[in-house]
């Protein structure tokens, strides 16, 4: 006879209690089972670049027994070697391909391994809000302490820009001490498309030296700015390359997320301290995938500087859908704040409902579930990015994803020009 299993010993760690609940996990499923229109999750519903795929194509069928073998545990030697080569102009240093990289699963483990390889319990880490959803969990399985920071909007009306969400400098200033040991810098924001421009990068670079943090700089959206906006990089300002570890992404670089492979960039002593926790967890990547990448990253910086490149042409392609997504929530009554970056757009959503299903969920929460379930129509609900303190911010906001063909925007369209029907 079985034994009820009730002891202590089988609850989920204490570290990571309270993190169970996953966005992506619950609207996602959601959005199946209604078959709704998808403006949620950020990936693309259509193909990567051709000579992308193609470069996978020839890493798979090639003759050499190597590629579906181990690679280093660090990166594949041709992957980094092409990350180096690119990044090395852009950080204006020469960049040691198998010192200052590493290769992680996509731009989570690339978190996931310098928050681990870093944190001490205890050790409190600023995350401006609105973050990325894994950071807080990850930082208290890493038995950190997170502090939270907002951007605050300082503009009203109709249709709005990212750029008007800031950080107060005082309040960011005062969650600065002694215990503080990281602080991670999302730019270009998801889910907000803010782009910090390099006065904001300066004033965080200050407290970074003056009271000796380091900045995570997650930059995957780093190549999509749109207009005159110009993503500059926190580790190029004076004397932050030895404080700052760099986040990078061949998910977000060529379409591709699926393929899940993620780069950290920095000073061999900060980097190091990622390749030992990725060592003793992931160990290394699937060579194919890296072995593409590195082919295809090989081909972009032959086409530096002209129409071909993808690290640039993609932004043109996106910069229309933004747009036409910006005049259509205007439209009907949404208010939109347009992206400085990325490929998603935070929009007010009050004016369209008032009566929600009560629960003791957030109201975004509940306005996401409503119209995933009666308009088809699914898009992610932004308090999922914020502390509970702050998370009030942005009931009324939810998020869409614009990386879509121009036939799932024209649906979506229909379907909000049709709310009322």
């Amino acid at each position: 006879m079985l034994m009820k299993m009730t002891s202590k010993k089988f609850e989920i760690a204490k570290r990571i209690q309270g993190t169970e609940k996953n966005v992506w996990v619950d609207i996602s499923k959601l959005a199946v089972q209604q078959k709704s229109v998808n403006l949620g999750q950020g990936f693309p519903d259509f193909m990567a670049p051709e000579h992308v795929v193609q470069c996978l194509k020839d890493a798979v069928c090639s003759d050499t027994p190597g590629v579906h073998q181990y690679t280093r545990s660090f990166g594949h030697p041709r992957l980094v070697s092409a990350l180096a080569q690119l990044y090395e102009p852009i950080f204006g240093r020469q960049i040691d391909p198998m010192t200052e990289i590493l290769i992680s699963i996509g731009g989570y483990g690339s978190l996931f391994s310098i928050i681990q390889g870093l944190v001490n319990p205890g050790d409190e880490v600023i995350i401006i809000e609105p973050f990325f959803d894994c950071y807080m969990p990850m930082v208290k399985a890493a038995c950190g302490v997170p502090v939270f920071v907002p951007l605050r909007p300082t503009a009203a009306g109709q249709v709005t820009s990212s750029a008007d969400w800031k950080l107060d400098e005082s309040e960011l200033s005062s969650k600065f001490n002694s215990k503080t040991k990281l602080i991670i810098l999302n730019t270009p924001n998801n889910p907000l498309g803010k782009v910090f421009k390099k006065e904001e990068l300066q004033v965080i670079s200050d407290l970074c030296k003056k009271h000796d943090v380091v900045c995570i700089a997650d930059e995957v959206y780093e190549w999509m700015t749109y207009d005159d906006n110009r993503h500059v990089r926190i580790a190029t300002l004076p004397d932050m390359w030895e404080r700052t570890v760099t986040i990078g992404s061949a998910g977000k670089t060529f379409s591709v997320t699926g393929w899940k492979l993620g780069w950290t960039i920095g000073p061999k002593h900060l980097v190091h301290c990622a390749q030992i926790m990725h060592q003793n967890c992931a160990y290394t990547c699937p060579t194919p995938m890296q072995e593409a990448v590195a082919r295809g990253l090989e081909v972009e910086i032959s086409r530096l500087g002209t129409p071909e490149s993808y690290l640039t042409s993609l932004a043109k392609e996106l910069q229309p859908k933004r747009d036409y997504l910006a005049s259509v929530l205007a439209e009907v009554g949404m208010k939109p704040v347009v992206p400085q970056g990325g490929y998603f757009m935070m929009a007010d959503y009050s004016n369209l409902v008032s009566d929600l299903p009560e629960s003791d969920e957030a109201k975004d929460f509940r306005f996401v579930k409503w119209m995933t379930i009666n308009k088809k129509l699914t898009v992610i609900p932004p308090t999922a990015f914020y502390s509970k303190e702050h998370e009030h911010m942005v009931d009324n906001y939810v998020r869409f994803c614009f990386i879509k063909k121009d036939s799932t925007l024209q649906q979506a369209a229909q379907i909000l020009k049709h709310w009322n029907d």
